[in-house]
Protein backbone atom coordinates (compact mmCIF):
# COMPACT_ATOMS: atom_id res chain seq x y z
CA UNK A 1 0.00 0.00 0.00
CA UNK A 2 1.53 3.32 -1.05
CA UNK A 3 1.13 6.37 1.18
CA UNK A 4 1.06 10.11 0.48
CA UNK A 5 0.24 13.04 2.71
CA UNK A 6 -1.91 16.02 1.66
CA UNK A 7 -0.01 18.62 -0.33
CA UNK A 8 -1.82 21.66 1.02
CA UNK A 9 -3.70 22.61 4.16
CA UNK A 10 -4.16 25.59 6.45
CA UNK A 11 -3.76 25.95 10.23
CA UNK A 12 -7.13 26.81 11.81
CA UNK A 13 -7.21 30.36 13.10
CA UNK A 14 -3.93 31.40 11.53
CA UNK A 15 -2.89 32.97 8.27
CA UNK A 16 0.25 30.87 7.91
CA UNK A 17 -0.13 27.85 5.61
CA UNK A 18 0.45 24.43 7.15
CA UNK A 19 2.24 23.12 4.07
CA UNK A 20 5.22 24.13 1.98
CA UNK A 21 4.35 25.28 -1.52
CA UNK A 22 5.43 22.75 -4.19
CA UNK A 23 7.89 24.02 -6.80
CA UNK A 24 9.44 22.60 -9.95
CA UNK A 25 12.36 21.37 -7.84
CA UNK A 26 10.29 19.81 -5.06
CA UNK A 27 7.78 17.90 -7.20
CA UNK A 28 9.31 14.49 -8.03
CA UNK A 29 9.33 13.25 -11.60
CA UNK A 30 8.56 9.69 -10.41
CA UNK A 31 6.05 8.46 -7.81
CA UNK A 32 4.51 11.90 -7.32
CA UNK A 33 1.89 10.36 -5.04
CA UNK A 34 4.61 9.77 -2.44
CA UNK A 35 5.46 13.47 -2.15
CA UNK A 36 4.30 15.44 0.89
CA UNK A 37 4.61 19.08 1.93
CA UNK A 38 2.91 19.13 5.32
CA UNK A 39 4.89 21.14 7.88
CA UNK A 40 4.43 18.69 10.75
CA UNK A 41 5.49 15.72 8.67
CA UNK A 42 8.53 17.48 7.18
CA UNK A 43 9.66 18.77 10.57
CA UNK A 44 9.18 15.37 12.24
CA UNK A 45 11.40 13.69 9.64
CA UNK A 46 14.08 16.35 10.10
CA UNK A 47 13.91 16.23 13.89
CA UNK A 48 14.41 12.47 14.03
CA UNK A 49 17.77 12.45 12.26
CA UNK A 50 21.36 13.19 13.18
CA UNK A 51 23.18 13.53 9.85
CA UNK A 52 22.21 15.34 6.68
CA UNK A 53 23.91 15.37 3.28
CA UNK A 54 24.84 18.85 2.11
CA UNK A 55 25.16 19.22 -1.66
CA UNK A 56 26.68 22.17 -3.51
CA UNK A 57 28.80 22.91 -6.58
CA UNK A 58 32.55 23.52 -6.18
CA UNK A 59 34.72 24.50 -9.15
CA UNK A 60 31.98 23.36 -11.52
CA UNK A 61 31.63 19.89 -9.97
CA UNK A 62 29.00 18.58 -7.53
CA UNK A 63 30.06 17.86 -3.94
CA UNK A 64 27.98 16.12 -1.25
CA UNK A 65 29.15 16.14 2.38
CA UNK A 66 27.64 14.38 5.42
CA UNK A 67 27.38 16.66 8.46
CA UNK A 68 25.37 17.39 11.60
CA UNK A 69 22.29 19.60 11.40
CA UNK A 70 19.44 20.91 13.51
CA UNK A 71 16.10 22.58 12.87
CA UNK A 72 14.93 25.64 14.79
CA UNK A 73 11.48 26.69 13.63
CA UNK A 74 11.59 27.09 9.86
CA UNK A 75 15.36 27.40 9.68
CA UNK A 76 17.93 24.64 9.26
CA UNK A 77 21.43 24.93 10.73
CA UNK A 78 24.40 22.93 9.46
CA UNK A 79 27.63 22.49 11.42
CA UNK A 80 31.15 22.81 10.08
CA UNK A 81 34.67 24.09 10.56
CA UNK A 82 35.65 27.63 9.64
CA UNK A 83 38.27 26.13 7.34
CA UNK A 84 35.89 23.94 5.34
CA UNK A 85 35.17 24.92 1.74
CA UNK A 86 31.35 25.20 1.95
CA UNK A 87 31.56 27.33 5.07
CA UNK A 88 34.04 29.71 3.42
CA UNK A 89 31.79 29.90 0.35
CA UNK A 90 28.85 31.04 2.48
CA UNK A 91 30.79 33.88 4.09
CA UNK A 92 29.50 36.58 1.74
CA UNK A 93 26.20 38.23 2.45
CA UNK A 94 25.17 38.12 -1.21
CA UNK A 95 24.31 35.88 -2.91
CA UNK A 96 25.31 33.08 -0.48
CA UNK A 97 25.78 29.46 -1.48
CA UNK A 98 23.06 27.52 -3.39
CA UNK A 99 22.70 24.17 -1.63
CA UNK A 100 20.55 21.07 -1.49
CA UNK A 101 20.19 19.30 1.87
CA UNK A 102 18.75 15.80 2.25
CA UNK A 103 17.77 13.66 5.25
CA UNK A 104 16.62 10.04 4.89
CA UNK A 105 15.34 7.35 7.27
CA UNK A 106 15.10 3.70 6.17
CA UNK A 107 12.14 1.99 7.86
CA UNK A 108 12.01 -1.39 6.12
CA UNK A 109 13.43 -3.68 3.44
CA UNK A 110 10.70 -4.62 0.99
CA UNK A 111 11.30 -8.09 -0.47
CA UNK A 112 9.15 -8.89 -3.47
CA UNK A 113 8.85 -12.12 -5.44
CA UNK A 114 10.62 -10.50 -8.37
CA UNK A 115 13.98 -8.73 -8.16
CA UNK A 116 12.53 -5.77 -10.06
CA UNK A 117 9.95 -4.95 -7.38
CA UNK A 118 12.30 -5.04 -4.38
CA UNK A 119 12.27 -1.71 -2.59
CA UNK A 120 12.65 0.01 0.78
CA UNK A 121 10.20 1.81 3.01
CA UNK A 122 11.61 5.22 3.78
CA UNK A 123 10.95 8.82 4.83
CA UNK A 124 13.04 11.59 3.32
CA UNK A 125 13.21 15.37 3.13
CA UNK A 126 14.90 17.50 0.47
CA UNK A 127 15.60 21.20 1.06
CA UNK A 128 16.69 23.65 -1.65
CA UNK A 129 17.87 27.18 -0.92
CA UNK A 130 20.62 29.70 -0.36
CA UNK A 131 22.81 29.12 2.70
CA UNK A 132 24.53 31.91 4.61
CA UNK A 133 27.08 31.76 7.39
CA UNK A 134 25.64 32.63 10.81
CA UNK A 135 27.56 35.59 12.22
CA UNK A 136 25.21 36.95 14.89
CA UNK A 137 26.68 35.70 18.23
CA UNK A 138 23.32 35.02 19.88
CA UNK A 139 21.95 33.15 16.87
CA UNK A 140 25.19 31.17 16.58
CA UNK A 141 25.07 30.05 20.21
CA UNK A 142 21.41 29.09 19.85
CA UNK A 143 22.23 27.14 16.70
CA UNK A 144 25.14 25.31 18.36
CA UNK A 145 22.93 24.37 21.33
CA UNK A 146 20.34 23.04 18.87
CA UNK A 147 23.01 20.98 17.09
CA UNK A 148 24.02 19.35 20.39
CA UNK A 149 20.41 18.74 21.39
CA UNK A 150 19.62 17.29 17.94
CA UNK A 151 21.84 14.34 18.82
CA UNK A 152 21.02 14.10 22.54
CA UNK A 153 18.09 16.29 23.67
CA UNK A 154 18.94 18.09 26.89
CA UNK A 155 22.70 17.72 26.51
CA UNK A 156 23.45 21.37 25.73
CA UNK A 157 22.40 22.41 29.24
CA UNK A 158 24.48 19.60 30.78
CA UNK A 159 27.85 20.45 29.24
CA UNK A 160 30.28 23.37 29.17
CA UNK A 161 29.36 25.97 26.58
CA UNK A 162 31.86 26.75 23.84
CA UNK A 163 34.48 29.34 24.78
CA UNK A 164 35.63 32.20 22.55
CA UNK A 165 38.40 30.14 20.92
CA UNK A 166 36.06 27.25 20.16
CA UNK A 167 33.40 29.57 18.79
CA UNK A 168 35.97 31.16 16.50
CA UNK A 169 36.95 27.75 15.15
CA UNK A 170 33.35 26.63 14.59
CA UNK A 171 31.14 27.78 11.77
CA UNK A 172 27.41 27.36 11.26
CA UNK A 173 25.43 27.97 8.11
CA UNK A 174 21.75 28.74 8.11
CA UNK A 175 19.19 27.79 5.48
CA UNK A 176 15.57 28.92 5.52
CA UNK A 177 13.00 26.16 5.09
CA UNK A 178 11.09 27.58 2.14
CA UNK A 179 11.55 25.18 -0.80
CA UNK A 180 11.02 21.84 0.92
CA UNK A 181 9.42 18.47 0.25
CA UNK A 182 9.12 15.07 1.87
CA UNK A 183 8.83 11.73 0.13
CA UNK A 184 7.71 8.46 1.69
CA UNK A 185 7.08 4.84 0.92
CA UNK A 186 5.14 2.53 3.24
CA UNK A 187 3.50 -0.88 2.93
CA UNK A 188 4.41 -4.18 1.38
CA UNK A 189 5.67 -5.42 -1.98
CA UNK A 190 3.91 -4.55 -5.24
CA UNK A 191 4.25 -7.84 -7.08
CA UNK A 192 2.79 -8.34 -10.54
CA UNK A 193 -0.32 -10.56 -10.60
CA UNK A 194 1.46 -13.21 -12.67
CA UNK A 195 4.14 -13.54 -9.97
CA UNK A 196 1.84 -14.13 -6.99
CA UNK A 197 2.08 -17.93 -7.27
CA UNK A 198 5.91 -17.97 -7.28
CA UNK A 199 7.44 -19.97 -4.36
CA UNK A 200 9.49 -17.10 -2.91
CA UNK A 201 9.13 -15.52 0.53
CA UNK A 202 7.82 -11.98 0.30
CA UNK A 203 7.21 -9.26 2.85
CA UNK A 204 8.90 -6.47 4.79
CA UNK A 205 11.91 -6.64 7.09
CA UNK A 206 11.54 -3.71 9.54
CA UNK A 207 14.59 -1.54 10.13
CA UNK A 208 14.71 0.13 13.55
CA UNK A 209 17.11 2.56 15.20
CA UNK A 210 18.21 1.76 18.72
CA UNK A 211 20.62 2.92 21.39
CA UNK A 212 22.86 0.69 23.48
CA UNK A 213 23.64 1.05 27.16
CA UNK A 214 25.74 4.20 27.73
CA UNK A 215 29.40 3.43 28.52
CA UNK A 216 30.99 5.89 30.99
CA UNK A 217 34.37 7.39 30.21
CA UNK A 218 37.32 5.84 32.03
CA UNK A 219 38.03 9.15 33.80
CA UNK A 220 34.43 9.89 34.83
CA UNK A 221 34.48 11.30 38.36
CA UNK A 222 32.96 9.03 41.03
CA UNK A 223 29.42 9.88 42.00
CA UNK A 224 28.32 11.22 38.62
CA UNK A 225 25.34 9.12 37.63
CA UNK A 226 23.62 8.63 34.33
CA UNK A 227 21.53 11.74 33.51
CA UNK A 228 17.79 11.40 33.02
CA UNK A 229 17.97 12.33 29.35
CA UNK A 230 20.04 9.20 28.72
CA UNK A 231 17.88 6.83 30.77
CA UNK A 232 14.70 7.83 28.94
CA UNK A 233 15.80 7.95 25.34
CA UNK A 234 12.86 7.77 22.97
CA UNK A 235 10.94 9.79 20.39
CA UNK A 236 11.83 13.47 20.40
CA UNK A 237 9.40 16.34 19.84
CA UNK A 238 11.15 19.55 18.78
CA UNK A 239 9.08 22.69 19.28
CA UNK A 240 9.07 25.65 16.92
CA UNK A 241 11.54 27.51 19.14
CA UNK A 242 13.99 24.61 18.80
CA UNK A 243 13.57 23.19 22.31
CA UNK A 244 13.43 19.36 22.38
CA UNK A 245 11.15 17.30 24.65
CA UNK A 246 9.91 13.73 24.87
CA UNK A 247 6.24 12.79 25.19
Amino acid sequence: MESAMPETSTDPGTARPAAYTPTDRTVPTRSKERAAYDHELVHAILDEGYVCHLGFVRDGAPVVLPTLYARVGRRLYVHGSTGSRPLRMTGGTDPGLPVCVTVTHVDGLVLARSAFHHSINYRSVVVHGIAHQVTDPDEKRKALDALVDQVVPGRSSDSRAANAKELAATAVIGLDLDEVSAKLRTGGPNDDPEDLALPHWTGVVPVTKGHGTPIPAADLAPGIGLPDYLTARGPVIRHEDGSPTRP
